[in-house]
């Protein structure tokens, strides 16, 4: 089901086959609906050190394109990916952030420059293997969360535009993953087991430590408890994240109970990991500024307004919803207050917006905020 009522019959619709499964049956389900499937692979990271699996992914994707009976296109954006995606992730892992290149990789490459090479090959629409749904109200086209909502990709969509989502189909979006495995095991596609891709967004799944220290020299610092003693020495701020607990060689203290320890702050300015025992203050905020909001279509009119929006949010993928308020802020950006105190947010991460199943944007996570008073009083 098509949500947004865009009807690929007959129509030649160019869809992103990975080599894996969703793709897959993506494809199949809408060559059963009368569309003129192409499909296009890409690739995107062309440094081969044992761990990318583009060569099986392709070789996959061919025998896909055979038993299904439909064209193959492969290009590679590996230079456009290096430039408009991992550039960024460096350059924020660099200022001791936390990126999510998923975000930028929809953006700027599957619904970029992939969007791009589809209408040069004749597409009328484009199709993804992502579970999410899209509907027009007005003339206007909206992200949806998927059916599976263990599944569901919204969060990594939200920065698309809707220009793009306008001209997208999501053969996925009313199934279940279950489902779609059993698809592609009554129709004899070979993929029907394969693995989900994790890891890196096109670099795949290896050993993080190793693969940053490639292009980022480490810089090795001090380990520092919330009162400022020095505890232990990091290998790099690059390497961690808030609310990490492994990994941090600082257990076992004499001098310290036996709860464990977590990154709850990055200083920057003496290079040094803070860190806290067990489910400390300093590991929970409920009041965050963004930059510039990346909005499907236009901002909510309370907003223009300069009023306090009440919605949810998502600080990471797979979170639960969070009830919130939401207000204009400097910089096209916003300012989102939380009813709950949220655990481990972490700068370079998105915050996301949702009115129920609706995604209504989201944003870079830029600072975390006290004195919530005021916030609280608009809303």
């Amino acid at each position: 089901m098509n949500t947004n009522n865009l009807n690929p019959e007959g129509k030649r619709v160019v869809i992103g086959l990975s080599g894996g499964v969703d793709s897959a049956v993506a494809a199949l389900l809408l060559k059963r609906q009368g569309a003129d499937v192409h499909a296009l692979h890409m690739t995107n990271w062309n440094d081969d050190d044992g761990y990318c699996t583009a060569a099986r992914d392709l070789q996959d994707a061919r025998q896909l394109c055979d038993k299904l009976d439909v064209p193959l296109h492969h290009v590679n954006f590996a230079k456009e990916y290096r430039d408009q995606v991992f550039e960024h992730f460096l350059q924020e892992y660099r200022a001791g952030r936390t990126p999510n290149p998923d975000v930028l990789c929809n953006r700027e490459i599957k619904f970029g420059v992939f969007r791009q090479y589809a209408k040069r090959l004749g597409a009328d629409l484009m199709a993804t293997g992502h579970y999410a749904r899209t509907r027009v109200v007005d003339n206007r086209v909206q992200l949806l969360k998927a059916a599976d909502k263990s599944k569901d990709q919204s969060y990594f969509l939200h920065a698309v535009g809707a220009e793009a989502l306008s001209e997208a189909l999501f053969p996925l979006g009313e199934l279940q993953k279950s489902e779609v495995r059993e698809i592609a095991r009554d129709n004899g596609l070979h993929v029907s087991g394969k693995r989900d891709s994790t890891g890196i967004c096109f670099i795949g799944e290896r050993p993080f430590r190793e693969f940053l220290s490639a292009y980022l020299p480490a810089n090795p610092g001090p380990i520092r408890s919330a009162d400022g003693m020095t505890i232990g020495q990091h290998n790099g701020l690059m390497y961690y994240t808030i609310g990490q607990r492994q990994g941090l060689g600082v257990g076992g203290r004499r001098d310290a109970s036996d709860a464990p320890w977590y990154v709850a702050a990055k200083d920057l300015e003496n290079n040094a990991l803070i860190v806290v025992q067990g489910e400390h203050d300093l590991l929970y905020c409920d009041h965050l500024a963004t930059g510039p909001v990346s909005w499907i279509g236009e901002p909510p009119e309370i907003l223009a307004r300069k009023g306090a929006m009440p919605c949810a949010a998502k600080i990471r993928y797979r979170q639960s919803d969070q009830t919130c308020l939401v207000r204009r802020a400097g910089n096209a950006g916003i300012e989102v207050l939380f009813e709950l105190r949220q655990r481990a947010i972490a700068p370079g991460q998105y915050a996301v917006l949702y009115d129920g199943d609706r995604c209504l944007g989201g944003a870079i996570i830029e600072q975390l905020l006290s004195g919530t008073d005021a916030l609280r009083a608009v809303g």
